[in-house]
């Protein structure tokens, strides 16, 4: 271990008011290893060395080479009393689609390393389930100042090919086609697929399921803003209207 970590594993022992004993269990070593190492008898397996290191926040190369002072050990991780007694939670990843990676995920979408590459959200939703981040760039989806403006965020869940048309009518989706990211309304009518913006200005794309490579039907969003609960209110009352009359449509 060399003597810059033997001291240092000494003064952290005293720092932390530790007994070799209670060291040596912490780590999982014998309390006669440990004594050993301190007292430069033996040299301990550089797993060993970085349990350690981890478990203080000391990079190894502190530990190795530098003699620590006290104040720096007082800021590194302590509390033994709770090692092993609470629980870690981890949230699910969720890869972001970007205006900076918005081009390459096009072209690399079904490629894990690119994937994997992606910013990450960490969110407290289902981890098993496949979920994509679009951070909206444009005002496509905006039709007046409280709709989704740039640099809101939505989340989609994977929507598998076989269940495109079981989406509901005015659901919020994030789909790849036509070499293009977009979010969008999603309909179905006589067969096929119809994405709508909520700016009128844009024209609606109409398409085959199969022209689609991925969709994802948004189910959380984030805005940089509080929305008045009365604009919810409306816009919810509207898709219910939108969807009562994509049903008349249908029947005629």
């Amino acid at each position: 271990m060399g003597l810059g970590a033997r001291i240092s594993q000494e003064k952290i022992r005293n720092v932390k008011k530790l007994s070799q004993q209670a060291f040596a269990e912490l780590f999982e070593l014998k309390r006669g290893t440990l004594g050993a190492y301190e007292e430069e008898r033996s040299e301990p397996r550089i797993e060993t060395i970085i349990k350690i290191a981890n478990h203080f926040s000391i990079t190894i190369d502190d530990l190795l080479t530098q003699e620590l002072t006290v104040n720096k050990l007082l800021k590194f991780k302590d509390d033994l009393a709770l090692q092993g007694s609470f629980h870690k939670e981890k949230f699910a990843e969720i890869p972001c689609i970007t205006p900076k990676t918005e081009a390459d995920y096009i072209l690399y979408h079904d490629k894990p390393h690119f994937i994997e590459d992606l910013p990450k959200l960490h969110l407290p939703v289902d981890p098993d389930k496949e979920y994509r981040a679009y951070l909206i760039s444009n005002l496509e989806m905006t039709n007046n100042d409280k709709a989704y403006c740039p640099k809101d965020v939505v989340i989609g869940e994977k929507v598998d090919p076989n269940d495109f048309t079981k989406i509901d009518t005015s659901s919020l989706v994030i789909a790849l086609v036509h070499g293009k990211v977009l979010f969008r309304k999603f309909y179905y009518s006589s067969s096929k697929i119809i994405l709508r913006a909520n700016n009128t200005n844009i024209e609606d794309i109409e398409i085959e399921s199969g022209e689609i490579k991925e969709m994802w039907h948004v189910c959380y969003t984030f805005f940089r803003r509080l929305p008045e609960n009365n604009t919810v209110e409306i816009e919810q009352k509207l898709n219910f209207l939108e969807q009562e009359f994509m049903k008349l449509r249908e029947k005629f």
